[in-house]
């Protein structure tokens, strides 16, 4: 098995950039979701679950403490540029603040917004892009944390650090939704791994166990729970699509790739061997 993508999301929620070698720390790739938006009618940060048209923007890393953003008409603008508020809500037909994540201590920061809906189960059908007919998730594999704040404290992230799929699972969504449209950056993986003859979903069985790849360890916690996110346009090309999520919740048991987190930082680079232990 080997390393076969790597992916960094600058800002939380908007299509990320593909690289050929990351470093891994305690908090997962470094430099990723350093930045996401606050809802301003709401309140709170806020992702794609919520103000879906964030998965229409595109966000690079400059490398100087600015990220670049780029939008749907193909313009782009610069974290510090005094419109950029202005340019990104007009995109998105919404009001936000484009914010940095401060220190887990800054807890304010990162407590819930309000809901859109007073009825709990309509709120968690929309969040989850559930019928009334489909089952919710086991909320008990999230961190407890998520059920005050947006994100554990200190990160953008939803629940954990990285989020690992395998080329044989986009096969095999491919071969199973063929009228769509199996798109990568649907998914949002941190890494893809190429399990080479492999069929089906096999990480969804590497919970418990650590993989070595490059100079770093980490540690598979539990299969990751999907989304209404996977639902949402990218471009005319990767249209809003409900049928993947139907697959996944149907014959997936919901889940679809798999959570992990650092236990030994370091560089891991496309090509590396992933050796499960």
């Amino acid at each position: 098995m080997h390393v076969s993508q790597l992916w960094r999301y600058p800002v939380k929620s908007m299509i990320g950039e593909r690289l050929d070698q990351v470093e891994l720390d305690a908090t997962g790739i470094v430099g990723d979701r350093l930045w996401a938006v606050r809802d301003l009618e709401r309140g709170g940060i806020r992702g794609a679950k919520k103000i879906g048209g964030l998965m229409q923007l595109g966000a690079h890393d400059l490398g100087d403490g600015r990220v670049e953003i780029r939008l749907p008409g193909g313009e782009v603008v610069t974290s510090d540029a005094p419109d950029v508020d202005e340019r990104i809500s007009a995109a998105l037909a919404h009001p936000i603040h484009l914010e940095r994540r401060p220190g887990a201590d800054d807890l304010d920061h990162f407590r819930r917004g309000g809901p859109d809906s007073d009825d709990v189960m309509e709120e968690l059908r929309s969040v989850f892009g559930r019928t009334e007919d489909e089952p919710l998730p086991d909320f008990s594999v999230f961190p407890p944390e998520i059920m005050e704040f947006e994100s554990p404290p200190g990160t953008y992230y939803d629940a954990f650090p990285l989020m690992i799929m395998t080329e044989s699972a986009l096969r095999a969504l491919a071969a199973a939704v063929p009228d769509s449209v199996v798109d990568v950056r649907r998914f949002r993986p941190s890494l893809v791994v190429d399990t080479g003859a492999d069929e089906g979903h096999p990480e969804l069985g590497w919970s418990g166990r650590r993989a070595r790849l490059g100079t770093a360890e980490i540690e598979l916690i539990t299969p990751c729970p999907r989304c209404v996110m996977i639902t949402r346009e990218i471009d005319a090309a990767t249209p809003a699509d409900r049928a993947i999520l139907r697959h996944v919740v149907r014959d997936l048991d919901q889940n679809l790739g798999a959570y992990a987190r650092v236990v030994t930082p370091g560089a891991v680079g496309v090509g590396d061997a992933v050796e499960l232990v």
